[in-house]
């Protein structure tokens, strides 16, 4: 019986990438799992198209390697362009073709057999939303159609991982939300997917791991709550009391485990010293000092806080 763990979708081993004197990827040590759908974050700059133009064959490192489903990309680039769909954050389209002639053509530079090919763009047609624009000429499509039809292109050989570079890029919100559902549909289809995004409340609410990249280094890579919890040392906890409010600030600040006790508008506002202390410490300095509580919540940090935290907004 074989109990070998299953096979990384992408391993990168000090990948760098220079152009003369600057330095774009700098000794980039990444894995993503198989099933992953995994945001890419970093300012303009920060290396996340030229790793993901690596990942595709596009782009050669300068050092390192990078592994796509244990292909090399140098060394086995062709059977690394089979498993992989790539959509750059710009891409020209052939706007006098029809939507069906377009992803006909593609899946023909796929050695799709014409037999096949109706049944296979009818599918990723109805997969990204576009069914009923199949006889529509691609001039004719809104901005969010066309980035549909973008991602249905990349689908026609039903790829393993998908290099999505910025795919929501100058979408109004409704189409944003499409892509992010098609996305979501794609990850529960198997699919391990890359998104690279500055829509960080996206990342946020479609991804299950991130990555955090700025000048080219990695700064942190793993769950999206882990990267909160790496950053939440000095916890914030907001309590309202119906007791007398300067009796529990007085309460709170005998505490060690709390660094700093304010109030704004009947709110105490609580910083914890680490991020061992939790809120249960003031609920029990409260309610045994005899104040009555309320309301407790814990300020939630969201991804866009975490990222201005960790990154200093350097760019290349």
């Amino acid at each position: 019986m074989n109990d070998a763990p299953p096979l990384p979708a992408v391993q990168t081993f000090g990948l760098t990438r220079t152009y003369g004197a600057m330095v774009a990827l700098s000794g980039l040590d990444l894995t993503i799992n198989q099933g992953d759908l995994f945001g890419f974050i970093g300012s303009n700059g920060a290396g996340k198209t030229t790793t993901l133009r690596i990942l595709a064959t596009f782009l050669a490192p300068t050092a390192g390697t990078a592994r796509v489903l244990g292909h090399d990309v140098v060394k086995e680039a062709d059977a690394v362009r089979h498993v992989i769909g790539y959509m750059p954050d710009f891409f020209g389209v052939y706007k006098d073709m029809e939507v069906t002639e377009y992803l006909d053509f593609f899946g023909a530079c796929y050695r799709i057999p014409s037999t096949q090919r109706e049944k296979t763009v009818n599918d990723v047609l109805e997969l990204v939303g576009l069914s009923e624009k199949k006889g529509s000429l691609i001039g004719a499509l809104s901005r969010g159609m066309q980035q549909r039809l973008g991602l249905a292109r990349v689908l026609i050989h039903d790829p393993k991982l998908l290099l999505l570079d910025e795919p929501a890029s100058g979408l109004d919100p409704r189409a944003r939300i499409e892509m992010m559902e098609i996305l979501r549909e794609l990850q529960r289809m198997g699919k391990t997917i890359i998104i690279s995004s500055h829509i960080l409340t996206e990342l946020e609410t479609i991804c299950n791991r991130v990555c955090i990249i700025e000048r080219g280094k990695l700064i942190y890579s793993g769950p999206v709550q882990g990267v909160r919890d790496q950053m939440s040392q000095g916890r914030i906890i907001f309590v309202r009391v119906s007791s007398d409010q300067a009796q529990a600030v007085t309460l709170l600040k005998t505490r060690p485990e709390i660094a700093e006790v304010t109030t704004l508008d009947g709110i105490i506002k609580i910083t914890l010293a680490s991020q061992d202390a939790d809120h249960s410490i003031v609920a029990d300095t409260l309610v045994r000092g005899g104040a009555k509580v309320t309301e407790l919540r814990e300020e939630e940090l969201g991804l866009e806080e975490v990222f201005m935290r960790v990154t200093r907004g350097d760019t290349q």
